[in-house]
């Protein structure tokens, strides 16, 4: 095999995005071969996007069994995304799975299980994590440069989303259809990539607030904080109701900060530690000093691209994934034990309960309400 074939299930927002880098070339070790949307009624929009050699689908399992596929992309709503990746990797096929890879964790524990039964490469869509700037923050965390972490906090608010987007689909922002608002949807990224730099907390507590700006029954604005075996702290604070949105990452450390904002990196290094420096200094007013350090990173870039590249390249050479699917839990488990703290109106201490968990959600789902509306597809690029 000298190519991936791969498959689209479901090709709604982010899954047009998919289908159109595959079928320009831009993967040269993958080609689109076969997509798959259960809606007949965008068949023909779908035909005009894929051209006449891509066979379409109603029906996820008859593509997967025809064949024509090596590995899919699952683009479905949350809801779908275990089921269907298990249901690939089952027939052998290698699975790629759009954040968030479940709605609650054990779903996520249980595809990880069934890839590894399953013996195929299993990967989430955290397009965020070859971002040259994220890269580099963590290069400076794990090489040391920053020293122990002692602070994180991240302000995303740059989701901004209006009533029209959450009308387009039935499914949106209901418990039923998405089991979540902007933790879910928007911020999967960014909560990944908050425990991939900084590591997970041992307990949170948060405020999420549901339907306060906009008429849906999901949260729309949260605020959390995070407490960490160290003793250090974080918070993060998003919401879809703010322009202009701030999308601004600053860690610090015992050795220095970085800030990470409008596509820059900012790093200030101590000549010497702050613990060490409070050791000897005696007189009164002073500091560390502190040098303002030009890092050079390569342009910023979230380029779904980039994941399913590596994606092909680890089917093909076992290259090491970027974003494998036994990490998708991580960042799932703060916006679940989120949900969960606001629910209970407590701290939530990690791991949490995972049932307990479940089963608030399931009195949630009993009760929302499905919206009537005409779905659309929309112009997702640039979104994220």
């Amino acid at each position: 095999m000298d190519k991936v074939r791969f498959g689209i299930i479901g090709i709604g927002n982010i899954g047009t995005v998919h289908a159109r880098y595959l079928l320009a070339g831009e993967i040269t070790q993958a080609c689109l071969t076969a997509v798959c949307d259960n809606n007949p009624d965008k068949h023909a929009a779908i035909r005009q996007l894929v051209g006449n050699d891509v066979p379409i689908f109603s029906e996820a399992q008859a593509l997967l069994e025809s064949g024509l596929v090596d590995a899919v992309i699952v683009a479905t709503p949350h809801y779908d995304h275990p089921a269907l990746s298990m249901m690939a990797m089952r027939r052998g096929i290698h699975t790629l799975c759009e954040k968030p890879a479940g709605v609650y964790t054990a779903q996520v524990e249980e595809m990880n299980a069934c890839a590894r039964e399953c013996d195929v490469v299993f990967g989430i869509m955290y397009n965020q994590r070859p971002n040259p700037l994220y890269q580099k923050v963590k290069d400076l965390i794990d090489s040391g440069e920053l020293g122990e972490i002692r602070r994180s906090n991240w302000i995303i608010t740059n989701w901004y989303r209006s009533q029209s987007y959450y009308n387009s689909g039935g499914w949106r922002a209901t418990w039923k259809g998405e089991g979540g608002g902007v933790l879910l949807n928007q911020d999967p990224h960014q909560l990944d990539l908050w425990q991939w730099l900084v590591g997970m907390p041992v307990r949170l507590r948060a405020f999420c607030q549901f339907g306060k700006h906009r008429q849906i029954e999901v949260e729309d604005d949260v605020t959390a904080y995070a407490e960490y075996a160290n003793g250090a702290t974080g918070v993060f604070i998003t919401t879809v109701a703010e322009t202009p949105g701030t999308n601004r990452l600053e860690i610090v450390g015992d050795r220095g900060k970085v800030v990470v904002e409008n596509g820059t990196l900012q790093f200030w290094r101590l000549r010497e530690s702050e613990p060490a420096f409070n050791a000897r200094w005696d007189q009164g007013f002073g500091e560390p000093e502190c040098w303002q350090v030009d890092i050079p990173t390569g342009p910023e870039c979230s380029d779904h691209q980039k994941i399913t590249a590596n994606f092909a390249a680890a089917i093909l050479h076992h290259t090491p994934l970027i974003a494998p699917g036994l990490e998708g839990i991580r960042g799932l488990t703060l916006s679940n034990a989120m949900h969960l703290s606001t629910w209970t109106d407590d701290w939530v201490a990690l791991p949490f309960d995972a049932q307990r968990y479940l089963a608030l959600l399931q009195a949630r789902v009993a009760s929302s309400q499905e919206k009537h509306v005409q779905s659309r597809t929309l112009d997702a690029s640039g979104s994220w």
